[in-house]
């Protein structure tokens, strides 16, 4: 199995011409009856040998955590994180497994982020502290192994730092946290643009690094917005349902606009909650569950059927100096 960057790495050694592999990005398209722009491929396991090394990591890293904790709370994790580096630097580094790079990014950043929290716990240190040292190590391996999960997991760390910090300086936002977060995803979001912007065609690696920053902002902006709807709320009517349906169409539009579906993903439980509470009739609920359920997943599938045709008719009325900056329509 080959991805993009394997076939970019053949154009820059000279293997296969820029033409070559162009015509067959081209043939790819054709022969799927799609885009590949349109389909948001990202590289998460090549074979089953990808499963077989992230639990033979799994266990080495969990005995490694259960070792150090015998001795101090923070040598856990720091094994952890030191054990996680030297196995990237063969699985991610030389052999460049994708889920096993993956998990290894994360072991690391959370034992990184974990020592930190652990070794400063008694002298009043809160999760920030964590939040930015998870931020520091994920920039450390990105400059190492350019795993394209690492970008987004490296925001998560600040996003935390900035959450926290905000909490403890002002005591009085507890009331707003919805809002502190909504801002907080507004801000990925619009990182997750800038990455999309800089590779349109989503043929390289820039791609891939967008791609994750958009799952992290999809539910830092759903969860708060819902919030203020009172969607959690045990109460759900009528009003509640339209404004849910509402919100979801305009989370579908902006999905449509700049091709990713994380957003929609996102807030999809939300839907099927309101709709399987207004159904909700004593013995009823489950059945109303089932309809409810049934009748989003085929308005989803039929709008994956025909999400091309959907994204030009949306992507017309949008000025053109906008829509460059957007995945394209056509193949060129």
């Amino acid at each position: 199995m080959y991805t993009d960057d394997d076939l970019d790495g053949a154009v820059t050694d000279g293997i296969l011409s820029a033409d070559v592999v162009a015509a067959f990005r081209e043939y790819m398209e054709q022969r799927s009856n799609t885009l590949a722009v349109d389909e948001e491929h990202f590289r998460l396991i090549s074979g089953f040998n990808d499963i077989f090394v992230v639990i033979a990591c799994g266990l080495l890293l969990g005995a490694c955590a259960w070792i150090g904790f015998s001795f101090q709370p923070w040598a856990g994790p720091a094994l952890v994180a030191v054990v996680s580096w030297l196995l990237a630097e063969f699985f991610t580094r030389k052999r460049r497994m994708a889920l096993p790079s993956i998990a290894l990014l994360g072991a690391f950043v959370v034992g990184s982020g974990g020592c930190a929290f652990a070794a400063l716990y008694d002298s009043g240190a809160d999760a920030s502290i964590a939040g930015l040292v998870a931020a520091l190590a994920a920039a450390l391996h990105w400059i190492r192994f350019r795993v394209p999960v690492t970008v987004a997991a490296g925001v998560a760390g600040l996003v935390l730092t900035c959450a926290t910090t905000l909490k403890s300086l002002l005591p009085t936002l507890d009331a707003y946290d919805n809002l502190v977060l909504f801002a907080c995803g507004l801000a990925v979001f619009f990182l997750a643009m800038r990455w999309d912007s800089s590779d349109i065609r989503r043929q390289t690696r820039r791609s891939d690094v967008a791609f994750w920053l958009h799952l992290l902002a999809a539910p830092l902006l759903v969860h708060p917005v819902f919030g203020f709807l009172g969607v959690r709320e045990e109460s759900v009517g009528l009003g509640s349902v339209a404004l849910v349906m509402g919100l979801y169409a305009v989370l579908a539009l902006i999905s449509l606009l700049v091709d990713r579906r994380a957003l929609m993903v996102s807030a999809l439980g939300y839907v099927v909650y309101v709709f399987a509470s207004l159904f909700d009739h004593g013995d009823a609920v489950s059945l109303g569950f089932a309809f409810s359920s049934a009748g989003i997943g085929a308005a989803l599938l039929l709008l994956s059927a025909f999400w091309h045709s959907s994204r030009s008719a949306v992507i017309g009325l949008v000025p053109v100096r906008i829509s460059a900056f957007l995945p394209p329509l056509q193949r060129s």
